[in-house]
């Protein structure tokens, strides 16, 4: 699948007279949203044992605080209002996307569904025997280590109407302001729990905050970076973003590092995993900060009508001379500025739903927020585990750098596809090192190829990738793709505990089986690309708007 290219030679050249350091420095501010995206997800890598033994105790040897009953009681009901509210948002897509009148029906279904199920999970008694407690925990466990992908979910589906209301930088600002809150709160849970609620939940909820600006960062970031980018580097600059996001998760590897080595476990469970993320208020700080010195993007002021200010950003980033001519063709993409989400038919959307979902299924975020406890399985010590976790996190950083230097040569088309082969058969092989108990060496080498496999293609790539797809008059409907993403990771994130932990599934497959199923959704992934995604290389935003038109 092509696009047919209909620009002229000034399209291709419109930037060449503008301010490239002026662009590229908007563009490093805003991945700041990207780094903290990494910084903030990443976080809970290192803190996870210590999180898991404060609040709930050791499930291995089935030791547990005194209030655990208290524990579970509270996570049911946390578990449905967190369901109830994400299952709102969703319907709130829904009525978006089909209309009042269908999209009621299918909105009412799914929450009836919803009521049903929470009338039933919240009748069965309390688990009693040490068996039935431990996997009720491991489901609690997940549900604490991801409860920032609730947010995530919130603000993905959120950062539609925030980025269409407020604007690209307000939206960014809000970001902002989550990271902070969130680490403050989730620094002192105790402190700071005015929710009426155990400790551990005012822990969930500050972290759900900040998962609110993770899903609208996600989002506008790469959005306000398409938007002021040349259509020449403009997959390089938004997989700056990715970049930002992988060095952000970096940088909170050394951070927790440092931190663990500065006290002995027992430190490191009551008080070092407070610190780890207290650090996300430094990069919240500094971010916040300099959004006030950067412009909204001029897509945004020419969708609101202010030409002005548009011309003058544009004039800054492309020269006085061509900015005119691209202020033109920007608002001859803007004459449906509330066009319906459906405006250029399913697909587009299906697109980008599958995109985002298969961005998660093949099962990276497993690697990057349950590292520290694979590398355990397979044997390490904590202090072990977190710095080969570190190792992860530079193979990972460095393989999206060739991301960045090839998509705009290569095109995404094939990096997407190569990474997916990749990711594919170093899951199904890490599996087999686990199943026929052969970890070390060999499982660290797979789980390195499958991260290198990842970072030069799903990553960066998938994101550049939405932030192109979607036309200007419908940008806003790319908020369903950031919201099934980020609903992908949580159940990923949710589910990996379930499934790694399972005394069941560890007795049939030791520690292997969720590593295949993660392998057969790269498969997957790779026909996906390879059938149905076409290829965006070297097209103006506007272009790429005049193939959607033709299908």
């Amino acid at each position: 699948m092509a696009f047919i290219d209909t620009s002229s030679k000034q399209s291709a050249t419109a930037y060449s007279k503008g301010n490239p350091v002026y662009t590229v420095a908007l563009t490093l501010v805003a991945t700041l949203g990207g780094l903290l995206f990494g910084y903030d997800t990443a976080v809970v890598n290192g803190a996870e044992k210590s999180l898991v033994g404060f609040y709930i105790g050791d499930p291995e040897n089935n030791s547990y605080v005194q209030n655990i009953l208290q524990v579970i009681s509270q996570y049911r009901a946390m578990l449905v209002i967190v369901l109830f509210v994400v299952g709102v948002i969703i319907c709130g897509q829904i009525l978006k996307l089909l209309g009042r009148q269908k999209g009621t029906s299918v909105s009412l279904l799914i929450l009836v569904l919803l009521a049903v199920w929470a009338y039933f999970f919240l009748a069965k008694p309390l688990p009693q025997d040490n068996a039935a407690i431990k996997d009720t925990i491991d489901a609690v466990k997940g549900f604490v280590i991801a409860s920032a992908l609730i947010g995530c979910v919130i603000g993905g589906a959120l950062s539609g109407f925030i980025s269409k209301s407020l604007g690209r930088k307000n939206g960014l600002l809000i970001a902002a302001v989550s990271f902070l809150v969130s680490a403050i709160g989730a620094w002192k849970p105790e402190a700071f729990n005015i929710f009426g609620t155990l400790d551990v939940y005012s822990f969930v909820i500050f972290r759900i905050v900040g998962g609110i600006g993770v899903g609208i960062a996600s989002m506008i970031s790469p959005m306000y970076i398409a938007e002021i980018a040349p259509a020449k580097i403009r997959g390089k600059l938004v997989s700056f973003n990715q970049f930002a996001i992988i060095f952000g998760m970096l940088i909170i590897y050394f951070v927790n590092y440092f931190i663990a080595r500065q006290g002995d476990e027992e430190w490191l469970t009551h008080t070092g995993w407070r610190w780890m993320f207290f650090s996300g208020a430094i990069p919240a700080i500094i971010f916040l900060i300099l959004l006030f010195f950067v412009p909204e993007t001029p897509r945004y002021l020419a969708m609101k009508g202010e030409d002005k200010k548009a011309l003058s950003v544009l004039e800054k980033i492309a020269g006085k001379e061509t900015a005119p001519n691209i202020l033109k063709e920007i608002k001859g993409t803007l004459h449906e500025i509330n066009a319906p989400w459906l405006s250029y038919g399913f697909f587009i959307i299906f697109i980008g739903i599958m995109l985002s979902v298969f961005q998660q299924f093949v099962g990276i975020n497993v690697v990057l927020y349950y590292a520290g406890n694979i590398f355990r399985n397979m044997g390490a010590s904590t202090d072990s585990s977190l710095l080969q976790t570190i190792i992860v996190g530079a193979v990972n950083l460095l393989f999206t750098v060739v991301a960045i230097l090839t998509v705009d040569k290569f095109g995404r088309k094939p990096l997407m596809i190569i990474g997916s082969v990749g990711m594919a058969i170093s899951m199904i092989a890490l599996g087999l090192t686990f199943y026929f108990n052969k970890v070390g060496v060999l499982a660290l080498v797979f789980m390195l190829t499958y991260t290198a496999s990842f970072a030069m293609s799903w990553g960066p790539v998938c994101w550049v990738l939405l932030a192109e797809i979607f036309p200007n008059s419908i940008r806003g409907a790319l908020s369903i793709a950031v919201a099934a993403q980020w609903i992908a990771n949580w159940v990923v994130s949710l589910t990996f505990p379930m499934l790694n932990d399972s005394m069941w599934l560890t007795e049939k497959f030791n520690h292997g089986f969720a590593y295949w199923i993660y392998g057969i959704m790269g498969i997957l992934s790779a026909i996906f690309m390879w059938k149905m995604v076409p290829e965006t290389k070297g097209k103006t935003l506007e272009e790429i708007e005049h193939f959607w038109k033709k299908k």
